[in-house]
């Protein structure tokens, strides 16, 4: 009877582990996790997946927190608007963290860390400087430049309200007169609610403070928690690095050639192709870069000047006006503007490759020439002087076979009779006929 009972208790234990998760499943759900992502560069499109791929990893995996490293110069301000509405819309506390040392949340980035439930700074970051500027770094017209700026204190009047009055100043402030702010002194007026080393003391400092989730107080358990970080894909790092002028600059420049190269000599598709797609993703970098389009005027004359030289030769002459005319383009496209926290395009960079397309186009000149002074080398016309076969009994006409082929001939005159399988020598071509003469 006793064994009996132990028996039934060891299957009534398994069945209760079976229907339901073991305690260690259970202690690890219990711990508390902090999902993690990292925004650097200025705001591009993809910023909006990668955000909401990493709150929907928070909530599917119960985390008490996502936090949102930034490190940015800023961008557009419907890129910024997008991400705004995705923090605020979050069912898991967001914090957002200038991270790491030295870096900026500057101009739009300084809506996002007030769009978070929490805003920190880790030492010697900084953050403001958000008056508007265009889509290419240049400043905007009064009317625009003050129905923008006033768009923008307001938003940041209902994100940092509840900051304070002096916080609400400061972000103003960042937007009228593009006023910059320390850690410190960002901290100091309430603008952001932690300073931290990095994300293990960000998250010390944080447990056990209260906030603020649609409206529900929502207190932070954060001890002992677990960092989960959620990386990015791999088109999501291809298309980051397009932030960059020097890569925009030569996909640019291949993709053009490319193009070039497929209507220079249609019927292929693998110029063309990598052409169309090369010059896709430098159009999406352009579209993020500051950048004056009047050098684009300049590239395309160049491109011009190119095809013309290789069409009408003019013995380099437009290809070296081209050349000029490509450096000049590329240095307006990228350097005109100088906008913080975004690089512009190399100058030896762009010589280089100047100088590189230009000696190019003109080896493709130098081939056209010598084609146009190439004698010809088929026809009736390039049978002058070939050698062939008797086929029939010339005397004086018959028939003799030249560069593979059987021709009427007849004989120069004063010539005698010739057999079959004897050598002939093409003398002219009159009509139809070869005028040939004997080979001895």
């Amino acid at each position: 009877m006793k064994r009996a009972l132990i028996v039934f208790n060891l299957l009534l234990a398994l069945l209760v582990f079976t229907l339901n998760p073991g305690t260690s499943a259970r202690a690890q759900t219990d711990t508390p996790s902090v999902v993690v992502i990292s925004l650097e560069g200025p705001l591009t499109p993809v910023w909006s997946g990668y955000l909401e791929r990493g709150i929907n990893r928070a909530v599917s995996s119960g985390a008490n927190l996502l936090v949102v490293e930034l490190n940015t110069p800023g961008g557009s301000i419907s890129i910024m608007n997008g991400l705004v509405e995705q923090m605020l819309a979050s069912p898991v506390p967001v914090a957002v963290y200038v991270s790491p040392r030295g870096a900026m949340a500057a101009s739009a980035g300084t809506l996002l860390v007030l769009a978070g439930n929490v805003g920190a700074m880790s030492p010697e970051s900084t953050i403001g400087a958000a008056s508007p500027v265009g889509s290419q770094g240049e400043d905007l017209p009064s009317t625009e430049e003050t129905k923008t700026k006033e768009i923008l204190k307001a938003s940041v009047r209902s994100l940092a309200e509840r900051r304070g009055a002096v916080a609400v100043s400061l972000a103003e402030s960042a937007i009228e007169s593009a006023r910059a702010a320390s850690s410190s002194e960002a901290l100091e007026a309430g603008l952001v609610d932690y300073i931290a080393r990095d994300l293990t003391d960000l998250v010390e400092q944080m447990d056990g403070s209260t906030v603020l989730i649609n409206g529900n107080e929502v207190v932070l358990n954060l001890k002992g928690a677990i960092f989960n970080p959620v990386n990015t894909t791999a088109v999501e790092d291809v298309l980051g690095l397009l932030t960059n002028p020097n890569i925009v600059f030569l996909l640019l420049s291949v993709g053009v050639q490319a193009l070039l190269i497929e209507l220079s000599s249609p019927g292929g598709w693998v110029a063309g192709f990598t052409g169309a797609v090369l010059l896709a993703l430098a159009i999406y970098g352009i579209g993020i870069l500051p950048v004056n389009w009047f050098g684009a005027v300049f590239l395309v004359i160049a491109f011009v000047l190119f095809i013309l030289d290789i069409k009408a030769p003019t013995h380099g002459a437009l290809t070296a006006a081209g050349t000029g005319s490509f450096i000049a383009g590329a240095l307006i496209l990228f350097n005109s503007f100088s906008v913080p926290g975004f690089s512009k395009v190399s100058v030896g960079l762009v010589v280089g490759v100047g100088i590189f397309i230009g000696l190019t186009f003109f080896a493709i000149v130098l081939i056209a020439l010598r084609a146009m002074k190439k004698p010809i080398s088929t026809g009736r016309e390039a049978l002058d002087g070939k050698q062939g076969l008797v086929v029939t009994r010339l005397a004086p006409g018959g028939i003799v076979q030249v560069a593979g082929e059987q021709w009427s001939a007849l004989l120069e005159q004063g010539q005698t009779p010739l057999e079959p399988g004897e050598r002939v020598q093409v003398v002219r071509v009159e009509g139809v006929r070869l005028i040939v003469r004997s080979v001895s």
